[in-house]
């Protein structure tokens, strides 16, 4: 899958769909060529032309006037040397200097993919799948070494990146920024989509012109954030999720992270992904090196939901580990929209048996178990059992649940310390604080400086205590603020900018040996909902809890957002009860559960509360999911009617085989006489039939001439769920 060409000096990644292609210039520059549908042979003809520039300076050495670092597609520009766009690097040297000069030196191409020291990583499950090519640069005068790292497996659109750079120098660098990949298109009309909003209002899709500047997407806040993921597209104007070619960048990290795209005034697109530069300061020693997250980067040229199709497939079968990967998520009823704090063991039991009888597979106990946690100013910490909330303590409370054939999951918030607990009065100084400033509270609550190792020993030693006492088969792992006053004191005053990576190094630490040491118990990541839902947890965590808003009409553009680059099994989804606790709406139950249903489906609501009419509803839901949970949860997903572009969303699944498929419509808002709606559907065999409802059609038939939703729909907030069924 990788070859290099001696004789025109280039590198050719390709497999069945796709290519990427590298060049070296004179002077041992490393350029970018190509990223895009395959090419069968590159034959060195496309090379960038030489052309003068005015302000545009020559690279050294260069024999003419038509060299420039400024205009040259790089693969990982620097500055100070001509090129005045933004650079992929930014290092100071010890003479306090920041110019460097990395030159082509040698390469290596190695079977299977690497893993990356310290960071969550794509794998192989077989070394064949995968090929990866590894080349060095040079900069002969500070004595760093570069070395860029490009994987591309067998089957799939997507090359694999990340950077590291090696110290061989006596003296120590401090790096500022290093990104992950940096990727320069040339001459090239481009939007850019991105996934921003806020807390309760995660991944909303926004889509527009990239235009002759700098925008910068970042997270500053210690976490990838409700604010901006760490994803993006670069599309073209007339791409659509059935057409048009698109290019992702997905950063596999959970902390702070920064994206720049620059669209120069010749037309030229850089791209550049990583950890957020902002304040970043890593004191490199001699000898030692530095390793970056990986950036997946997709290509597409069939539109959105092939880019998409490509990350869930990637994600579900090269990201996620362990016992639950590719494994039916269970059906839950969580307790906290129920009861909040207020519980106790009738109540929870109460719940428990209405759960068991609906069929219902696993019953979560959420905040409120643990120390003196009567509400969310204290305790956090204090990971022991609160003596006499529940009358029967938390083992008998799981084996009662275990006696009713259910699972039994509980809630942590390991990163954070209430300032009212007795870990924070005893251990003060295991908070993010700057020494002889103020700290600032949020929810009541610091966070507890994960870069140490002492401090992740005590929260582990807690977990686990409760763990080794507790049948526990899950645990919602959740994060409640975002980190001020981000300094460490065990770290000298030079290694300050660290900090924030070096607390994602430990958590990713922490992490790992958890979820080994534990392999059967289900992880879910949380972060106030959908506050660090990204790839670098899901290496870890195999789900996330998507949004704290738990309205079916929020959840349409929040469920479709996050679809364009994560799985529909790893996206928590839950019923709850109207009305809404966010928003105050009132939906029905259908539109509750079918939205709920394009995720992995649980419950947020007080069962013993409801009338025997919707008990009965919820029992038909429960168990159509766990009939169609394999399809729901692992099929191939169809984005087909956008809720950011109208009043009506529609989205469905498709088997393997196509041989079923699953099709859900939403409409919003209510129309006096309303247009006809015709859905056409997608992935389906052309010459197959499917039944339809009581109609044999055939896939051709549904796919391009579609069908009318029912319209006799009436309301606001109305759904139809469609099974098709090859015969």
């Amino acid at each position: 899958m990788i070859t290099y060409n001696e004789q025109t000096q280039t590198f050719h990644l390709k497999n069945n769909k796709i290519s990427y292609i590298l060049g070296i210039e004179e002077n041992n520059y490393l350029t970018h060529l190509y990223f895009g549908k395959k090419i069968n042979h590159y034959s060195g003809n496309y090379r960038y032309p030489r052309t003068d520039r005015s302000f545009s300076p020559n690279a050294p050495n260069a024999v003419d006037r038509l060299l420039s670092l400024d205009t040259l597609p790089l693969e990982f520009p620097g500055y100070g040397y001509g090129d005045f766009r933004e650079p992929a690097h930014n290092i100071k040297l010890a003479n306090g200097s920041r110019i460097n000069d990395f030159r082509y030196e040698s390469y290596e191409i190695q079977q299977g993919k690497p893993q990356l020291s310290g960071l969550p990583a794509l794998y192989t499950n077989e070394e064949s799948e995968a090929e990866t090519l590894i080349i060095q640069l040079k900069d002969d005068v500070s004595g760093l070494k570069l070395r860029l790292l490009y994987s591309i497996y067998q089957n799939q659109s997507a090359i694999i990146r990340s950077s590291q750079i090696v110290n061989e120098s006596q003296d120590v660098v401090e790096i500022n920024r290093l990104a992950s990949q940096s990727t320069d298109f040339p001459n090239r009309e481009f939007e850019l989509i991105h996934l921003n909003g806020t807390w309760a209002r995660e991944r909303q899709l926004t889509r527009e012109k990239v235009h002759t500047g700098i925008k910068v997407l970042d997270s500053k806040r210690g976490s990838s954030s409700h604010q901006q993921n760490p994803f993006v597209a670069l599309v073209e104007s007339t791409t659509t999720e059935f057409q048009g070619e698109a290019y992702g960048f997905n950063l596999v990290y959970s902390g702070n992270h920064e994206t720049v795209i620059q669209k120069d005034p010749f037309n030229q697109t850089r791209i550049i992904s990583g950890i957020n530069s902002f304040n970043f300061g890593w004191q490199l020693q001699p000898n030692e090196s530095f390793q970056t997250p990986e950036v997946v980067m997709v290509y597409s040229q069939s539109g959105l939901n092939d880019l998409s199709q490509t990350y869930h497939h990637l994600f579900n079968h090269h990201l996620v580990r362990g016992k639950y990967r590719l494994q039916e998520r269970p059906t839950l009823i969580n307790n906290w929209e129920a009861t909040y704090f207020d519980f106790n063991e009738e109540k929870i039991m109460s719940i428990v048996n209405e759960a068991s009888e609906l069929g219902i597979e696993m019953f979560v106990l959420d905040d409120g178990w643990f120390g003196n946690r009567e509400d969310d100013f204290t305790s956090l910490g204090d990971w022991f059992e609160t003596e006499g909330k529940l009358a029967c303590g938390l083992v008998e409370l799981a084996n009662q649940i275990h006696d009713k054939g259910m699972k039994f999951g509980i809630w942590f918030e390991p990163e954070m310390v209430s300032e009212n607990s007795e870990l924070f009065r005893a251990h003060p100084d295991w908070a993010l604080a700057v020494p002889n400033r103020e700290k600032s509270l949020s929810r009541s609550q610091y966070v507890l400086d994960f870069s140490r190792a002492d401090v992740r020993e005590n929260i582990y030693q807690q977990m686990t205590a409760i763990f080794d006492r507790i049948p526990i088969d899950y645990v919602k792992w959740d994060m409640n603020r975002n980190m001020t006053e981000v300094y460490s004191i065990l770290l000298d005053p030079t290694m300050q900018g660290e900090v924030a990576h070096r607390y994602m190094l430990g958590l990713y630490e922490f992490l790992e040996k958890l979820t080994n040491a534990y392999p059967n118990i289900l992880f879910e990541s949380c972060s106030g909902g959908g506050g660090r839902f990204d790839a670098g947890f899901l290496y870890y965590m195999p789900q996330t809890w998507t949004s704290d808003n738990t309205d079916a009409v929020a959840r349409l553009k929040i469920q479709y957002g996050t679809s364009l680059t994560y799985p529909i099994s790893s996206m928590g989804a839950h019923v709850s009860a109207v009305p809404n606790h966010q928003t105050g709406r009132n939906t029905s139950l259908e539109i509750r559960s079918n939205a709920a249903m394009s995720g992995v489906f649980g419950y947020e609501l007080d069962l013993t509360q409801l009338t025997s009419n919707e008990k009965t509803e919820i029992k038909e839901q429960v168990a159509f999911y766990k009939k169609h949970r394999q399809l729901l949860q692992f099929g191939t997903f169809y984005r087909l009617e956008s809720p950011f572009e109208g009043n009506d969303t529609a989205w469905m699944f498709v088997s393997e085989d196509q041989s079923e498929a699953m099709v859900f419509y939403f409409r919003v808002l209510a129309e006096a006489s309303h247009p006809l709606v015709t859905l056409k559907l997608a992935g389906l065999l052309e010459d197959a039939t499917y039944q339809l409802n009581d109609i044999a059609v055939s896939g051709d038939e549904l796919m391009n001439l579609g069908f009318y939703i029912d319209s006799e729909l009436h309301g606001d907030y109305a759904t139809q769920r469609f099974y098709l069924r090859k015969i």
